[in-house]
């Protein structure tokens, strides 16, 4: 049995049981035969709810409608988390102006989404012995989207790569 599987019904073996009533008031401590056919009478399942408890504890509850219940909170929960993306923007460090502002504009984009930002300068050839080239560009990058995000994480440069992560603003 796993940890969200309840007995019900026929599977509870553990007699006597104490007993809570669809209502939720305590009907007290009763022989299990008891207890399953009073949920009978009213058309209902005996769920054992704290099988640990000495003795344990059963429910009369239509168990469709609370596995049903219970499914649909954990679909209403699971929409209302927002996964967070970390979207990359490559760069060189010769970027011409007009390809800058294109990069620049996707990545608004992707901070009013609520993304992260990870531009990524890539040093080719002799670039690798300029790095101020892509530190003066990764700190215009900084500056252009200061409005919009914070630094994440600064900059960092490993081997031919030079980068920055921006997190939008909250």
């Amino acid at each position: 049995m796993s940890q969200g599987e309840l007995r019900v019904n026929d599977a509870i073996r553990i007699s006597p049981v104490r007993l809570v009533d669809e209502t939720g008031a305590q009907v007290g401590v009763l022989p299990i035969e008891e207890a399953r056919s009073m949920a009978e009478e009213r058309g209902l399942d005996l769920v054992e709810v704290a099988p640990d408890s000495r003795p344990p504890v059963c429910r009369i509850m239509d168990y469709g409608k609370y596995r049903y219940e219970l499914a649909r909170k954990t679909r209403e929960s699971r929409r209302k988390q927002h996964v967070v993306h970390v979207k990359e923007v490559k760069l060189r460090p010769a970027i011409d102006e007009h390809d800058l502002g294109v990069k620049l504009r996707r990545a608004r984009e992707f901070l009013a989404a609520g993304d992260r930002v990870k531009f990524t300068v890539r040093f080719r050839g002799r670039e690798v012995t300029r790095p101020e080239f892509g530190h003066r560009l990764l700190e215009r990058i900084r500056t252009e989207l200061e409005e919009l995000a914070v630094v994440d994480s600064g900059l960092s440069h490993e081997g031919r790569n030079m980068s920055l992560v921006l997190a939008p603003r909250r």
